[in-house]
């Protein structure tokens, strides 16, 4: 069963995503928010696997709520979702390097809203990664002017190549095709390169791929 939180300012929202999502067998909603200080208090006391968050809320909003649960180390397994009235906020930015998993926006389709809640629940980025790279071009100038590329000292070259590739938005079954690897070899390293550089989900590790200079607006390294 996959237990979502929900946290939006507005009454109609919340309960619009609760009986969407609630029609579904597998889906549980644990709690509803109206604000950061209550999104983040929600979360800490029911521990969700996806938490659909508004970003414009009164008394801390959601990127200040995705900042403090996020730092929480038994949050870890708990995916935020921002949700925006547009697709690109102005605020996304600040959003990804928060933690947030992925974004929608408000008129998404209802059935990508269960398929999203569906991917982010298996720890997978919320955005289809070809979306996500486009998104990151966009907005990479505000990730890090100067590439640190310390955190890939622990890395090995396979997985820098693999790591380079989930920066450009290809899938697990791209990357082996590019790199002449089985899907499951790739996904194998995708895990194993989350694990050295301690990223939260394929989202985290796009970012980290522009931060360390592996992956440029329009190229690679």
């Amino acid at each position: 069963m996959i237990r979502v939180a929900i946290a939006d300012d507005q009454q109609l929202i919340r309960g619009g995503f609760r009986s969407l999502l609630e029609a579904e067998p597998d889906i549980e909603i644990v709690g509803e928010a109206g604000s950061g200080a209550e999104a983040v208090a929600l979360v800490t006391a029911t521990r969700p696997d996806v938490v659909l968050m508004d970003i414009r809320m009164p008394d801390g909003d959601g990127l200040w709520a995705t900042e403090q649960i996020v730092q929480k180390p038994d949050l870890k397994d708990t995916h935020i979702v921002i949700v925006t009235t547009f697709e690109l906020d102005e605020y996304v930015g600040r959003a990804i390097r928060a933690g947030a998993s992925g974004f929608l926006v408000k008129d998404t389709e209802p059935v990508e809203l269960i398929r999203a809640v569906r991917v982010v629940a298996g720890g997978d980025a919320l955005l289809s990664p070809g979306v996500t790279k486009r998104l990151l071009e966009r907005i990479s100038g505000q990730l890090r002017e100067a590439p640190d590329t310390t955190q890939l000292n622990v890395i090995t070259e396979r997985e820098r190549e693999v790591l380079a590739l989930v920066g450009q938005g290809l899938t697990n079954e791209e990357i082996g095709k590019t790199l002449f690897l089985s899907p499951l070899t790739a996904k194998t390293h995708v895990s194993r390169i989350m694990s050295k550089l301690g990223a939260r989900d394929r989202v985290q590790l796009v970012v980290i791929a522009y931060e360390t200079g592996l992956v440029h607006a329009g190229r690679t390294e």
